[in-house]
């Protein structure tokens, strides 16, 4: 069952101004995400675009979101503290993400899941 959509989009320019705060980066972004995106701005945009998407299921910080990149590079979230705990109250057993970059913008998916007592019988 569906529990929550979001989606957001940014602009990488704003991305690129905002990221030369290192304290923007260090509240925003863990130290894996910004080992990940190797500076890229495009990349730090995508994940930023993904933390918004997850924000909108309500009660989650972007700051308790982490969104990192498989081997393949498919990225998936963490969540800490606040959306940790607020995902759990809402059963929320599983997030999707998808991010989509154009030159100038950054956009990014997401969708929540809850088990279904039906889907846990079989």
């Amino acid at each position: 069952m569906i529990l929550g959509v979001g989606t957001d989009l940014i602009e990488i320019k704003r991305m690129e101004k905002a990221c030369r705060r290192p304290h923007f980066v260090a509240r925003t972004f863990t130290e894996t995400e910004s080992r990940q995106a190797k500076g890229s701005a495009s990349k730090l945009a995508g994940s930023f675009a993904v933390k918004e998407a997850v924000a909108k299921f309500r009660g989650f910080m972007p700051g308790d979101i982490e969104v990192l990149r498989d081997e393949l590079g498919k990225p998936y979230v963490n969540l800490y503290g606040g959306a940790k705990k607020r995902s759990e109250e809402m059963g929320l057993t599983q997030i999707h993400v998808s991010i989509s970059n154009t030159e100038d913008f950054a956009m990014a998916f997401a969708v929540g899941e809850k088990e279904t007592s039906a889907e846990r019988r079989t």
